[in-house]
């Protein structure tokens, strides 16, 4: 089993600089993944990008997709991984790029996969972390900052590697992110109706359920399931506060 890189994508969030966004295309294409994506770019001077890209990704780089939405940019992915130099108690796992890397060869096989990299002054945010599964990074001896493009290189390397002698594991089709979301938003609306999150700071309380839901790698028909659990508490709610109505309506 190979990886199938058609189905990998490298997305490029807030990138600071049109060579960066060239030699990334070329260091994926070195690596044979053929989609680039590039989210509210600060500058997407053609002529920079492909000076740098070189004619051998020129069409990577006339095929590339730009958003403004990070979130609309990666509704279609079943899988995102995202890129830190950066720790904290609120980021999930972090892996090596060769263990993601023997990972993700299975994961390809049904689904499609952004790997995400921030900009080259602050790299991700906390905001943007949330939609990923799992996040990467790549150790550093005493200096730990990367050049965007060099990561992209290391990341894409070690998929190529991956499929040399790739792992035998079985993924199914997982839901992709626009599914997740939308589950994610239901979850949040419900669990802080029952007062299972604090109100006052809903996106923090939920981070802890992303992770669980995270490690799991849900499909679509189990998105559906936990969307319809909601539904049916909402309903509950509903005829409890309607029953609670007309009690006061008839004592009056």
């Amino acid at each position: 089993m190979k990886a199938k890189l058609e189905h990998i994508a490298i997305v490029l969030n807030r990138p600071h600089f049109p060579e960066n966004i060239g030699a990334s295309a070329r260091a994926a294409k070195n690596m044979g993944i053929g989609r680039l994506i590039a989210v509210n770019p600060r500058d997407c001077d053609l002529t920079r990008v492909l000076k740098m890209a070189t004619h051998n990704a020129e069409d990577l780089v006339a095929e590339m997709d730009v958003y403004d939405d990070l979130e609309e940019a990666l509704a279609p992915y079943s899988y995102i991984v995202g890129t830190t130099a950066r720790t904290g108690s609120h980021r999930p796992t972090l892996k090596s790029p060769r263990l993601l890397a023997e990972e993700l060869v299975p994961i390809s096989q049904n689904n499609l996969i952004a790997i995400l990299f921030g900009p080259e002054d602050a790299g991700l945010a906390a905001r943007e972390l949330k939609y990923c599964h799992s996040i990467v990074t790549i150790p550093t001896a005493d200096f730990a900052s990367i050049n965007l493009a060099q990561a992209v290189m290391i990341l894409t390397y070690e998929v190529f590697l991956a499929s040399v002698n790739p792992p035998g594991t079985f993924v199914p089709r997982l839901a992709n992110s626009h599914e997740l979301e939308g589950m994610y938003a239901h979850l949040k609306e419900t669990l802080t109706r029952i007062s299972f999150i604090n109100p006052e700071n809903p996106d923090y309380w939920m981070m802890s359920v992303r992770r669980f839901l995270g490690r799991i790698g849900l499909r679509a028909r189990e998105v559906k399931m936990i969307r319809g659990i909601c539904r049916q508490i909402d309903w509950y709610c509903d005829n409890r506060l309607q029953s609670s109505s007309s009690s006061s309506d008839a004592d009056q």
